[in-house]
């Protein structure tokens, strides 16, 4: 339905290193549009193609108790007027094969949790739309099991996705990240993302929510970029200890410009080997 929109974005995803960066959850209009200002400067200041990124609902949270969002429809109207109103394309989740139809008339990119990367119907819906699809590389497969999911997306006949790296989980609160993920997966011949805040995350580490180490989120961005990864995914936020949403991995706005100059810097770095 929306080729002819996804091809040129997902053409700049395969020709140059992009950036996702926005909130975990649309907390408010207003929050949203200042962070997605800030990620559209950042970005531009360093020539990298940005897409803004944030959940109307965040279905997969630790308790019943924790924040989601606003839901599907005040979240796509936001959505909507931040796309208006900055110029940059937006990438949400989807938790459902109903969602997928009226999500895309908005978002650019429909995303896949990683948790859902193996749902045959969802996965099929989303592509079906013809809107970009990224799919995050479940905590509990293998990087090469990457691939019948997506023989399920080009089923469809569509062949805008990409594939997202966010850490291997090995039990007992924390995540590994496998850099060798990154070549296996482009070897398909899709452009990879590395989620460096969600691979920093303590999933329910707090008990009643999940907790993160925001301290080692550029180390992995800049390890990832070294080892070749296309795009990088950056949860950021004007005040991440206050955030409602994944706040412990969250990357504060007012540093976002600093990292991707050094992400910039490193991608432009011409290996002998």
């Amino acid at each position: 339905m929306y080729a002819h929109l996804a091809k040129p974005l997902y053409d700049s995803f395969v020709s140059g290193p992009f950036v996702f960066a926005g909130p975990c959850a649309l907390e408010s209009f207003e929050l949203a549009l200042e962070t997605a200002h800030a990620v559209k400067e950042a970005a531009a200041a360093c020539g990298l193609t940005a897409v803004f990124k944030s959940s109307y609902d965040k279905a997969n949270r630790t308790s019943l108790s924790s924040f989601r969002g606003p839901g599907m429809s005040k979240g796509l109207e936001w959505l909507a007027r931040i796309k208006e109103e900055t110029g940059l394309p937006v990438v949400t989740d989807i938790h459902e094969h109903e969602q997928a139809a009226p999500v895309a008339e908005v978002a650019d990119i429909l995303q896949i949790p990683a948790f859902l990367c193996r749902q045959t119907s969802l996965l099929q819906a989303a592509a079906s739309t013809g809107r970009i699809i990224n799919v995050k590389k479940g905590q509990f497969v293998a990087p090469w099991d990457m691939k019948p999911a997506l023989d399920k997306l080009f089923a469809t006949g569509n062949r805008c996705i990409l594939l997202t790296e966010r850490g291997a989980s090995f039990g007992y609160n924390n995540l590994v990240v496998d850099f060798r993920s990154f070549p296996i997966m482009q070897s398909f011949g899709v452009p990879v993302v590395f989620d460096a805040t969600h691979s920093v995350q303590l999933p329910g580490g707090q008990g009643g929510c999940s907790g993160g180490d925001r301290q080692y989120v550029p180390k992995l961005a800049r390890a990832a970029v070294a080892a070749g990864v296309n795009g990088v995914f950056l949860e950021c936020h004007p005040d991440p200890d206050k955030a409602l949403c994944d706040g412990p991995n969250s990357w504060p706005l007012n540093k976002l410009a600093p990292l991707l100059k050094d992400l910039k810097t490193l991608w432009a770095v011409d290996y002998a080997c």
